[in-house]
């Protein structure tokens, strides 16, 4: 049996069709998007957010996460790179995580059959 990774990304909103793109591209077809606000190195510091001046403690930012095994975790994470790699501050972050099981709740399959 191959591993199971969820793959979660933090991203910039606007990158979010590029990245959709990218994965569907490479056949990832199930994802989960949330909405979120957050904050990284630039925490604290005012700065501009399209165009306006704004405190950068809390910034608007998207989770995608994608749940992976037949699909190398590396190929998903190089497609994300290419994508949202703007080399500024706010490019996002990508956390990959092991999965030790996968159940689907309708029919009862478990891992691989479960994706």
């Amino acid at each position: 049996m191959a591993k199971i990774y969820n793959v979660t990304l933090i991203i910039n909103p606007d990158k979010l069709g590029e990245l959709k793109q990218a994965f569907d591209e490479i056949g990832i077809c199930g994802m989960t998007i949330t909405h979120v606000e957050g904050c990284g190195t630039q925490h604290g510091k005012s700065g501009y957010y399209r165009g306006t001046k704004t405190d950068m403690s809390l910034l608007p930012k998207t989770k995608v996460e994608v749940v992976v095994s037949k699909i190398p975790v590396d190929t998903v994470i190089e497609a994300a790179e290419k994508v949202l790699n703007t080399g500024a501050i706010g490019s996002g972050k990508i956390f990959v995580y092991d999965l030790e099981k996968v159940y689907r709740v309708r029919t009862g399959e478990t891992d691989e059959d479960a994706l």
